[in-house]
This record gives structure tokens, sequence and C-alpha cells, in this order.
């Protein structure tokens, strides 16, 4: 598992290449402390209008759609796969409660039209 990006990833690259276009300006991999939280990673933020933007892989983040849990080493694979979808809810809602609107976007999503709806949130919010 060495081989899995934490940041960078295709699918955050091109996201963040249709923003860029777009005009908008955002950092990448922002540290966010959260109360009762260890230190959260957004992976494209977007700090003056407090949206957190997470690019979610299929896999890891159980999509309903794509998200599939292996047949081999079953025992291992759900509970961890279960306590990522946990960790993101209670990641959001520690965004939520320190004034953060949190959005997630699925990694076989369509970048231009992923973009298009964050930037529709962000411009909302500021």
């Amino acid at each position: 598992m060495r081989g899995n990006r934490k940041r960078d990833t295709r699918p955050e690259v091109e996201l963040r290449s249709v923003l860029h276009r777009t005009g908008a300006r955002f950092r990448c991999d922002y540290p966010i402390r959260l109360e009762g939280q260890r230190l959260t990673r957004v992976d494209i933020a977007f700090p003056r209008a407090k949206v957190a933007v997470f690019v979610d892989g299929c896999f890891w983040h159980r999509c309903p759609e794509h998200g599939s849990t292996p047949n081999a080493n079953r025992t291992y694979w759900e509970p961890k796969l279960l306590r990522n979808v946990e960790r993101d809810r209670e990641v959001d809602c520690a965004l939520v409660g320190a004034g953060w609107l949190p959005l997630h976007v699925w990694e076989h999503q369509d970048p231009t039209e992923a973009a298009r709806k964050v930037q529709s949130v962000v411009n909302k919010r500021r």
C-alpha cells in the first residue's frame, strides 16, 4: 500500500487543473486543526469561503456506484473500509462545527462538472 498516494492523485490533479483554468485560487493539501480530531488535511481548500473539497477514491471511500470489497482477506478489508467511511463522517461533522462546508467529489466524476459545482458553492459562500 506504499504506492497509494496521499495527494496529487490523477483525479485530484485534473480537478485542480480545471479549477485553476477557471480562475479559482485555492490551497492544496491544506491542514486544518479540528477540535477533538487529529490534524485534517483537505485536498482542495478555499480558506476565505471556508469550503473544503475532498476527492474521494471509489475503492477507499466505498462509492455507492463503484465501491467494492475484495474477496481475498475480507476480514481485513471490511472493517478498514467501513472505518474510512466513518472517519469521513466524523471529519465532516467537525468541519461543519468549525464553520467549514465539506464537499466530496468522487474520482469517477467528470472534473469539469465537479469544478462547476465547487465554484458555485464557493461563490455562494463569499
